[in-house]
């Protein structure tokens, strides 16, 4: 099958590889139909996630249909339609008993695309597939599912759950690529009374003004900050949500929070930042990190159905799956090729 395989720092390729086999019962095979590319494989080809060794494929969001199951899977059968979460979870641990699937202490957790193969290829194993596998709803769009995945639940609880967003909030989003972007359109869920986009690219910010940000701050000058205070009268912001992963970022988001305010990070950060706490120490502050979990897909899925988010409008160039060299470049030049999420199709 092909596959997308990374293959050492700022090195991928397309490669043929063997199809996955069943290895546990609990175990599902699914075959890929659609799949995209997530900022966090840009790290990986970074370096900046060592964990992921050379000769992994990548990927870890998805659609696709069960190919072949384990003894011990009663949730699903072969020919069901199925999302893939980016989280394995056994369900009976610990950790997974207390809603963070994320940290599952049997195996389980981000795997997928990081210490297994993940789903940018023609077929992709699925751990405790009863627990990673959602039934696709009747009549959905299979675009817009792909984005239930990873980047709409990463968003949403990593940026406005954890920053507790609530009607009248005046909320900063640091980042409009993806994840900035989903972050933005399921805040809405909460009625803040503004909602700041800040990015260095035109067209992104252009975007998120479209999906309801009620300013958008251009951050070519590096000022951004002194621009959000103005805009505040000095006072800062209820939340600030880090949504890129570099240190500029974050120290925007120290500086523009309010006393009682919320930093949640998001952004996967491959070197440390400075935290200000000779500023914060007495202001009140909540600083929150988190690793997607994806148990909000279940009420994403609700919303999406009673059409009250379309996170279809976040893909804008799709190629297929034997392309997927050529979707990296594009995704990787998101400003010159006013790129947002690259869907890889493999109907």
């Amino acid at each position: 099958m092909q596959a997308l395989v990374y293959s050492g720092p700022g090195k991928r390729a397309l490669l043929d590889k063997p199809k996955p086999e069943i290895s546990k019962p609990t175990d599902a095979v699914v075959r890929v139909t659609k799949t995209t590319i997530c900022g966090t494989d840009l790290h990986i080809l970074k370096g900046d996630l060592p964990t992921v060794k050379p000769g992994r494929i990548l990927g870890h969001e998805g659609v696709g249909v069960v190919d072949r199951i384990g003894s011990a899977v009663s949730s699903f059968k072969v020919g069901d339609e199925v999302i893939i979460s980016c989280v394995s979870a056994c369900g009976k641990c610990e950790n997974c008993k207390k809603g963070m699937p994320s940290h599952c202490q049997s195996g389980g957790g981000w795997i997928l695309g990081c210490e297994i193969d993940g789903t940018q290829a023609e077929y992709v194993r699925i751990p405790f597939a009863d627990n990673s596998l959602y039934a696709v709803p009747k009549g959905a769009d299979q675009e817009a599912l792909v984005m239930v995945s990873d980047i709409l639940p990463t968003g949403f609880e990593c940026g406005v759950l954890n920053g507790k967003v609530k009607p009248g909030d005046t909320v900063a989003i640091i980042g409009a690529g993806p994840v900035g972007l989903a972050a933005l359109l399921t805040a809405r869920f909460y009625s803040p009374a503004e909602i700041i986009s800040v990015d260095t690219d035109p067209n992104r910010l252009e975007v998120a003004r479209s999906f309801g940000a009620t300013s958008v701050i251009d951050n070519t000058d590096g000022n951004a900050a002194k621009k959000v205070m103005a805009f505040t009268h000095e006072r800062g912001v209820d939340v600030a949500i880090e949504a890129i992963g570099i240190g500029p970022s974050f120290d925007f988001c120290q500086a523009v929070v309010t006393a009682g305010g919320h930093i949640a990070n998001i952004g996967v950060h491959g070197k440390p930042v400075q935290l200000n706490l000779d500023k914060l120490w007495s202001h009140n502050i909540t600083l929150t990190t988190r690793l997607v979990d994806a148990i909000t897909i279940p009420m994403l899925l609700k919303t999406i159905a009673a059409g009250k988010i379309d996170p279809k409008k976040l893909i804008t160039h799709r190629f297929k799956l034997a392309d997927a060299m050529k979707a990296y470049d594009t995704f990787g030049n998101a400003m010159k090729e006013r790129a947002m999420k690259v869907l890889l199709t493999n109907d």
